[in-house]
C-alpha cells in the first residue's frame, strides 16, 4: 500500500513496512544500484518497496509481469528499462539456487 494514500487510522495495530526495514542490502537494493537505476530519487522508495512486494507475491515474473507489477509508480526520469533490469536481477539473486 502507499503511504502517501494509506489514511492513519486505518493502519492501527498492523504491522507496517518502510524502506528502512529493508535494511540497506536486499536484492531490490543491491539490483538497483547495480543496474544504476537511482536519477533523482523522486520514486526510488516507492519503486523499490514496489518491485518488493511484487517478487514477494511473484518471485518468477516475466518481463510482462514486471512492467505490469511496477506500473503506478510515476518515475519522473524515465527510468523503466533499467527498473525492469533491476527487479528481472533480484528476482534472479533471490530464487532458491537449484540442488543437484
Amino acid at each position: 500500500m502507499r503511504a502517501c494514500v494509506v489514511p492513519l487510522k486505518s493502519v492501527v495495530g498492523l504491522e507496517i513496512r518502510s524502506i528502512e526495514g529493508l535494511g540497506g542490502g536486499h536484492p531490490v537494493q543491491l539490483a538497483w544500484l547495480e543496474e544504476q537505476v537511482p536519477q533523482c530519487g523522486y520514486c526510488q522508495t516507492g519503486q523499490i518497496m514496489q518491485a518488493v512486494a511484487l517478487l514477494e507475491a511473484n518471485p518468477r515474473p516475466t518481463a510482462e509481469q514486471i512492467r505490469e507489477g511496477m506500473n503506478g509508480v510515476l518515475c519522473r526520469c524515465g527510468t523503466y528499462p533499467r527498473i525492469e533490469a533491476a527487479v528481472q536481477r533480484a528476482a534472479e539473486a533471490m530464487a532458491p539456487k537449484a540442488e543437484g
